[in-house]
């Protein structure tokens, strides 16, 4: 049990760095994987997220805004879930 809480903690540690090595327009090109582009060719209030949140953790914050205006709000609300997902797992590792 103690494994697969470190094998979690350790998958929420690298997947963040990953976005910080990848260069802030690795998600700019490309089809869209949205489903209301797809079927509807409307688009969501997701639309974008993913290339905003990329350029904000660059501090691109032109082109997050460009991209989608709640990058703003939603990378800190992540941020946020994250540091609470790795006390969570600190004191349950602790605890054991």
């Amino acid at each position: 049990k103690k494994y697969k809480i470190k094998l979690y903690l350790g998958g929420l540690i690298v997947l963040p760095a990953i976005f910080l090595f990848l260069p802030k327009d690795f998600f700019d090109n490309g089809e869209t994987v949205c489903l209301s582009v797809s079927l509807f060719e409307t688009t969501c209030h997701g639309c974008g997220l993913t290339r905003g949140i990329q350029h904000l953790i660059h501090l691109d914050l032109s082109s997050a805004l460009k991209y989608n205006k709640l990058s703003v709000v939603v990378l800190p609300l992540v941020t946020f879930l994250w540091l609470k997902e790795l006390r969570r797992l600190e004191v349950k590792l602790r605890k054991n």
